[in-house]
């Protein structure tokens, strides 16, 4: 097939794939009992980040496990400075004051641990079960913590985000199917074209990781985002990022090698850097009287534009 066509077709199947994924996950977790904040922290970002959890594991397992590390360092840097760039850009982002002490610095904290354990461009079974060990430990914290919301609020958010809900739980749960079947197909397509199209350009799969598979498996995060920012709900905008951002970092890194430790020889720790710099650079934004204006929503793009013209300036030279 060719390539392009793989990708474009595996691009769509996974996006459609992440909808149904995350609007049944939600209806089901709703009729389980689950909060607003636990089902927008863990069901609406975790789904969001669905495609680049299967796009992965299929890179992994078909032994191009550089395709994995791309990806997740590339869809971080994505998810903060190309999302929320250009949804600052449409309205100025607020964020809420759990955003800024609690989620932030912990994503800053699991941005560290993943560059220390990435320096020797290799990651054992060992560094993916303490980063699946984390991302439980936080899934656990965010319940505890959100038991004081009630369900009709929840009920709302999922309204708000999706429209109706699904009617019974078999509905809910055949999206859930339909959804998961959407990605386990898309996602075969779009590493097949994404790698034939590394071989065809003289890139490295690393770099096309960073930058078509990052910006392709993104694409959830942006259309959440995007509607969040354009019905001035800034608050879910970033929740969404941030919540993606951590599950990118602790559970597709952490699931990819335990399926299969990962090396990633194309690498580099400017790759690394940029990732926590664009990280870290999100705090003191937010915290700025808690918002992200349009001017720094612009330097964050302008961030992104400048990295990605430097990573194809050196896959290419």
């Amino acid at each position: 097939m060719n390539p392009w066509l793989a990708l474009v077709l595996g691009l769509v199947v996974l996006y459609f794939g992440a909808q149904a994924l995350v609007k049944g996950g939600a209806s089901l977790a709703l009729r389980l009992g689950l909060t607003p904040l636990v089902v927008g922290l863990t069901v609406m970002a975790f789904g969001t980040s669905s495609p680049e959890m299967v796009v992965s594991i299929q890179a992994a397992m078909t032994g191009n496990g550089a395709i994995s590390i791309g990806n997740v360092i590339g869809s971080n840097i994505c998810n903060i400075a190309l999302i929320l760039g250009v949804c600052a850009l449409i309205i100025p982002l607020t964020a809420s004051a759990q955003v800024i002490r609690r989620e932030v610095p912990i994503m800053i904290g699991a941005s560290v641990v993943a560059l220390l354990m990435l320096l020797d461009k290799h990651l054992a079974r060992w560094e993916g079960a303490v980063l699946l060990v984390g991302l439980v430990v936080y899934t656990v914290r965010t319940v505890q913590q959100a038991r004081a919301e009630t369900s009709a609020e929840a009920a709302k958010g999922f309204s708000d985000e999706f429209g109706p809900q699904p009617t019974g739980v078999g509905i809910s749960f055949l999206f859930v199917l339909i959804g998961l079947g959407g990605l386990i197909v898309g996602s075969h397509f779009f590493v097949e074209g994404a790698v034939t199209l590394a071989a065809s350009w003289g890139m490295s799969p690393v770099a096309i990781g960073l930058t078509v598979v990052a910006v392709g498996t993104s694409l959830p995060e942006l259309a959440t985002s995007l509607v969040a920012a354009f019905r001035k709900e800034a608050d879910v905008a970033i929740g969404n990022v941030v919540g993606s951002c951590l599950f990118n970092l602790l559970g597709i890194l952490g699931v990819a090698a335990l399926v299969s430790p990962i090396d990633a020889p194309g690498l580099e720790w400017g790759d690394l850097a940029v990732m926590l710099i664009i990280s870290v650079a999100l705090l003191p934004l937010a915290k700025s009287g808690g918002r992200i204006s349009r001017r720094e929503g612009a330097v964050l793009l302008a961030a992104y534009v400048g990295y990605t013209t430097w990573l194809l300036a050196r896959a290419t030279s």
